[in-house]
């Protein structure tokens, strides 16, 4: 069974930092493309970064390109997301996602003063 646990979420003023983790299981993480998107309220779905595992490469959203970063731990089998410079509007629950389809629950990042 696919699962994908987020952590790391919470609040933050504007300007500060936070890093998401998602931990996977179920899955050859080390071969899989795994995404961030995010949910502000009462907005759509926003894709944030991807990054596929297998070659390193790394795609980020003109929004948060600059000041986030996506990497993986293959030993570990978690994504993460590193924010920097975090502004109001980033404020959102954020899904990792895996290649196949399959979503975390969400952690909810706010960023507020």
């Amino acid at each position: 069974e696919v699962q994908l646990v987020e952590s790391g979420g919470g609040l933050v003023q504007p300007g500060g930092s936070l890093r998401l983790s998602c931990a996977a299981s179920g899955f050859t993480f080390s071969s899989s493309a795994m995404s961030w998107v995010r949910q502000a309220p009462g907005k759509g779905l926003e894709w944030v970064s991807s990054i596929y595992s297998y070659s390193s490469n790394t795609y980020y959203a003109d929004s948060v390109k600059g000041r986030f970063t996506i990497s993986t731990d293959n030993a570990k089998n978690t994504l993460y997301l590193q924010m920097n410079s975090l502004k109001s509007e980033d404020t959102a629950v954020y899904y990792c996602a895996s290649g196949l389809g399959s979503w975390g629950q969400g952690t909810q990042v706010t960023v507020s003063s």
